[in-house]
């Protein structure tokens, strides 16, 4: 079975959770507001070649840049979200990306995952799920 291309531009259209998820992480109540009022844009570039992936989460508050190779275990350096580094390896499982990144925080990571037109990403630390939905512009 041939993996999915996550190559694309998608902007997020509902999101569940997110202040307990950022509570979880240690995040001051004043920035979990700010944070939960916005609507990032997420452009991914994958080389299903290669595995290589980047992906930019973009907002009018703070960007983020995520670049890795499916499979391979990096230093990530979450500055931006809460100030942490940790160890993270994103695999395959079956055709969802998943993410799983040691450090202070136990049972953290993502799950990204493609129905239709629309890019699903999970988000967990702590036995707390976070949801977006995020729709591909055309």
């Amino acid at each position: 079975m041939s993996k999915p291309n996550y190559t694309g531009t998608y902007h997020m259209v509902e999101q569940d959770n997110m202040d307990s998820f950022l509570e979880a992480l240690d995040i001051n109540f004043a920035l979990r507001k700010i944070v939960c009022l916005l609507k990032p844009t997420k452009e991914i570039t994958h080389d299903l070649a290669t595995g290589a992936m980047k992906i930019r989460t973009l907002t009018t508050f703070k960007n983020f840049n995520m670049d890795f190779t499916i499979g391979e275990e990096f230093t990530e350096d979450l500055g931006p979200v809460d100030g942490r580094t940790c160890q993270t390896t994103v695999s395959w499982e079956g055709d969802k990306l998943v993410c799983v990144q040691k450090g202070e925080k136990e049972g953290r990571g993502w799950t990204h995952w493609l129905e239709g037109n629309k890019l699903h990403l999970e988000m967990r630390v702590q036995g707390i799920i976070a949801k977006q939905v995020f729709k591909k512009a055309e």
